[in-house]
């Protein structure tokens, strides 16, 4: 994981609080490649043929969102996608310009800072689009809306088969400019679930008042990764890819119909050797022993990094491009793996995401291993992990 460009060391937001600037030191750390990132953007586009709205919410699924954000912004991208005001309005204060729309649900609160910092707003009922109106009037300042219709999610939105008075609404508001209208897709994971057919066929109906109306159609977006990979007719004006942007497919069911790589991997170092002899627990509970005399290694990283406390005894890692197993309970801090009668030298280096020699460890193989899914284990990568730009 050696780098052919400098590697910039970044935090993915401006710091209020967390470790000292010393952390960087620390062996453990996140390489994101931000080439293979832009190479992924590349593919979806040209896979797609409509704009891109980049989803950088959740720290750009553990990326870093700031970084992440300035090269998909360097990149062209036509939009970013955040879930909350907090993350839209960390953008604008490190100088990213891209439009970006806050997908979650807003308070009524906090409106005139969605203003205030030019992020386009989801409106998703009568009684929001009446805050926006009144927060844009007191500011003089139109605000930039895209209105959300619930197709099957029951999350947020007006339901599709009752949107028609709250488009009506919002064509009509003197203080709101509706830009786009917009849905969820709750199972296109699964290129086989007849849910998403049935999703799209709402969303256009509630789409078609616009027509009936005589209004101008708004960007209608409606894909998610799982739509962009298996659903043409979900692309529509704009798509709004994720995890895929990332180079990880979002269920084991999803098809891999674009060749996108992994942007992220995670590494450490050997930080300990021991022999344990046989019969001698290792690691909190004593749930693992080994049968007979062993070399056991430990690594300077654990829960409290986000790596999953439900990989003990079930995860692996890479050393000297071998595979070998996590023992024991995992640990806040760090983790033990048994190398059998192998060789291993502190400061060797540890993988725990990614390739060494002729082998690899991907988010999803973890995921399977946890029992979770491949956003959980990426997002959960938390800010005390140190980030590596590469590329770009």
């Amino acid at each position: 994981m050696r780098a052919v460009n400098a590697p910039v060391l970044a935090n993915s937001v401006p710091p209020t609080s967390g470790p000292p600037p010393a952390v960087a030191e620390r062996p453990t750390r996140i390489v994101v490649d931000l080439d293979r990132l832009a190479r992924n953007l590349r593919l979806i586009r040209a896979h797609v043929g409509v704009p891109v709205m980049a989803i950088v919410k959740a720290n750009a699924y553990g990326h870093g969102l700031v970084p992440v954000a300035r090269h998909l912004q360097a990149q062209g991208v036509e939009q970013l996608g955040v879930a909350f005001v907090e993350e839209g309005i960390a953008l604008r204060r490190a100088g990213v310009t891209a439009p970006v729309l806050v997908l979650g649900g807003i308070f009524g609160r906090q409106v005139a800072q969605f203003i205030a910092h030019d992020l386009e707003i989801t409106v998703s009922s009568l009684d929001k689009l009446r805050q926006v109106e009144a927060a844009a009037e007191a500011l003089g300042r139109k605000a930039t809306i895209h209105l959300k219709i619930d197709t099957g999610m029951e999350r947020i939105g007006v339901h599709s088969y009752s949107a028609r008075g709250f488009i009506e609404a919002a064509v009509a508001s003197r203080w709101c400019a509706v830009k786009g209208i917009y849905s969820h897709l709750a199972c296109a994971d699964d290129p086989h679930s007849p849910m998403t057919l049935q999703q799209l066929e709402r969303f256009l109906e509630a789409c078609a008042h616009f027509e009936r109306i005589g209004a101008p159609m708004p960007l209608r977006h409606l894909a998610n990764s799982g739509g962009v990979l298996h659903f043409p007719g979900t692309w529509l004006d704009m798509v709004r890819p994720g995890i895929v942007l990332y180079g990880v497919q979002p269920d084991p069911a999803s098809r891999r119909t674009i060749p996108v790589e992994p942007a992220m991997s995670l590494a450490s170092q050997v930080v300990y050797f021991k022999v344990v002899q046989a019969g001698h627990p290792v690691s909190y509970g004593a749930t693992w022993a080994p049968p007979r005399d062993t070399r056991v290694v430990t690594v300077p990283i654990g829960y409290g990094d986000g790596y999953p406390r439900s990989l003990s005894s079930r995860g692996e890692v890479l050393i000297r491009g071998r595979r070998y197993p996590i023992v024991g309970r995992i640990c806040m801090d760090q983790f033990m793996v048994d190398i059998g009668r192998d060789s291993a030298y502190n400061e060797d280096e540890v993988v725990l995401i990614g390739r060494q020699g002729g082998e690899a460890i991907a988010v999803e193989d973890l995921a399977r291993l946890a029992g979770t899914i491949p956003y959980e284990i990426l997002v959960g990568l938390n800010d005390r992990i140190p980030r590596e730009y590469r590329g770009g």
